[in-house]
């Protein structure tokens, strides 16, 4: 299977580039912003804006691309330069690739990211699995490795309530709505038909969403 990195511009290290491309990894990586880089964007910004103009102001986003070698690599490299004319005003973004598609697909792809990183975000904010300050190597392993069983956890718990049409929820929202509620867990002793009832408040303001997880995991649930 094919690894790509897409990655913003914390990441735009030539030692990077140059290992992904020794390993035949693609790469797309945003670029901060510079005066050479922004005279190379400045063409296609000018035919932007006044495509802009004779639309009556009409938001314009067009894409290019061109060689570019900043003065910490060894050989030019592919960049890609996304421009758009906005009611707040121009907005310009670099990128540097690997990836030979069309430079408007190359920089779709690349915001792409974003859905990644939101999982990511649920893992750090909603599951605190930044919070590794053991000085043991193994200590923090074995936090990481409970933060990510929790992670699968509420994950399948969202995937059910996704397959019950409720809308898709952030893991702490999750959380805070359907786990961190009282409530009596009670299991039936009958070993033919073992049976596991949680009794909630009819009230409590998670209740749609306990009834509509109930009915996707095929759980039976009484409010109390």
């Amino acid at each position: 299977m094919a690894v790509e990195l897409r990655a913003d511009s914390g990441f735009a290290i030539p030692r990077l580039y140059a290992w992904c491309e020794a390993n035949d990894v693609d790469y797309t990586i945003g670029l901060i912003p510079n005066p050479v880089l922004e005279r190379l964007a400045a063409p296609l910004l000018e035919m932007a804006r006044a495509q802009s103009v004779e639309q009556g102001g009409a938001k314009v986003r067009l894409a290019g691309e061109a060689p570019y070698q900043a003065g910490s690599w060894l050989r030019p490299r592919r960049v890609v330069f996304k421009v758009e004319i906005l009611l707040k005003g121009p907005n310009t973004r670099f990128v540097v690739t690997t990836r030979a598609d069309d430079p408007l697909a190359v920089y779709d792809r690349y915001v792409d990211r974003g859905e990644s990183e939101n999982w990511i975000k649920d893992l750090t904010n909603a599951l605190r699995a930044d919070r590794l300050s053991d000085h043991r190597f193994w200590a923090n392993a074995f936090r990481l490795l409970l933060h990510t069983a929790a992670y699968w956890l509420l994950d399948q718990l969202r995937r059910w309530l996704l397959a019950a049409h409720a809308p898709c929820l952030q893991l702490d929202t999750l959380r805070l709505r359907v786990i961190k509620i009282s409530g009596w867990v009670r299991e039936h002793a009958d070993v033919r038909f073992p049976d596991v009832c949680v009794h909630l408040s009819s009230h409590h303001p998670g209740r749609a969403l306990w009834l509509q997880l109930a009915r996707a995991s095929r759980i039976h649930t009484w409010g109390r």
